[in-house]
């Protein structure tokens, strides 16, 4: 049986399928975040070969096909708006507009990472975020700056009110890239999530509209 609810929702249905999915800049950063495209499958494929990528991430493609069904997927959440995907790419025109949002056009250099804004709930404002950076691109901030771009773009121009995200108490590079874009933590949350060596505690964090 379908409730009314008792709180007319935060955001309106529509304030992501209503547009193309965005190609977002990082101002100043040389980095370009736009939608999967087909050719990307095998730079995607290679991260999850990566030993770090898997020991966080159980969720993993075994070849490209499967991979190339994956972005078909990631469309789908976008015309449904259920959440987006992008690919973290090198600016190769470097050209932004100085904002760090919807600059410049579809392309860019070698995929660098992945970063995804999921579990969108219009009726209280809120979503999640999860990334992963490649191996050749760690430890330059991209994972970081990646987060503080999209969390911008999601939390002022879209309107969300707040987006979470969480990692193993045991993954201090992910928990200092949430820090660094501005993610506080919030908590723990104990035995919550079952990796490859079993159940891990995960932290939580969270950035609201203006933090």
């Amino acid at each position: 049986m379908n409730r009314a609810l008792s709180t007319p929702p935060a955001m309106p249905s529509g304030c992501l399928a209503g547009s193309p999915q965005p190609v977002l800049t990082a101002a100043h950063g040389g980095l370009l975040l736009r939608p999967w495209e087909r050719a990307d499958a095998a730079a995607f494929l290679s991260a999850y070969k990566d030993v770090e990528t898997r020991r966080w991430h159980t969720h993993r493609p075994s070849t490209e096909a499967e991979v190339r069904e994956w972005f078909a997927a990631y469309r789908q959440d976008w015309a449904r708006e259920k959440g987006g995907h992008w690919a973290v790419v090198r600016d190769g025109d470097g050209d932004g507009d100085g904002n760090g949002r919807n600059g410049g056009g579809r392309g860019g250099g070698d995929v660098l990472g992945r970063i995804a804004l999921r579990g969108v709930d219009f009726a209280d404002g809120d979503a999640n975020v999860a990334y992963w950076v490649l191996p050749a691109a760690r430890g330059a901030g991209v994972a970081s700056r990646a987060l503080t771009v999209l969390s911008a773009w999601a939390l002022d121009d879209i309107g969300f009110h707040r987006l979470e995200l969480d990692h193993s108490t045991r993954n201090h590079a992910s928990c200092r890239v949430a820090t660094r874009a501005g993610f506080r933590l919030e908590g723990t949350k104990r035995s919550a999530a079952v990796h490859d060596d079993g159940r891990h505690d995960m932290h939580l964090h969270a950035r609201v509209r203006g933090d």
